[in-house]
């Protein structure tokens, strides 16, 4: 492009900000942050148990959640639910700056962990 090119096109004055454009992240995308939010609000997974996943409905700019999860047992099923409900929501807020007003968590399935010192078998 020459120079006479460049200066005989007329700029367009730039578009007020509401008149950009707009922004829309995949469901798959706040699905995988959400997951991620989940893993890190869970003690370290039973060796054999599958990795949280989740599942998201968004529409316009709030986010429905639903995350699976598995644990091991015996612990505080109420705790790690509410632990993983605040993670999640504080998460998918804000990364992609949205509302979360549902995170549902679903139990899969539990493990069977035995606590240090028991002692298995029949008496």
């Amino acid at each position: 492009m020459s120079a006479e090119t460049a200066a005989a096109r007329p700029r367009r004055p730039p578009l007020p900000p509401g008149e950009r454009g707009a922004l829309r992240i995949a469901d798959r995308v706040v699905a995988k942050i959400a997951a991620q939010a989940a893993r890190e609000a869970l003690p370290p997974p039973p060796a054999d148990a599958a990795v949280p996943h989740a599942t998201v409905v968004v529409h316009h700019d709030a986010a429905r959640v639903r995350v699976y999860v598995e644990l091991g047992y015996p612990c505080d099923i109420g705790a790690h639910c509410a632990a993983v409900r605040r993670q999640v929501a504080e998460r998918v807020s804000a990364l992609v700056d949205m509302e979360v007003p549902e995170v549902a968590v679903r139990i899969e399935r539990l493990h069977l962990v035995p606590e240090p010192g028991a002692v298995h078998g029949r008496a």
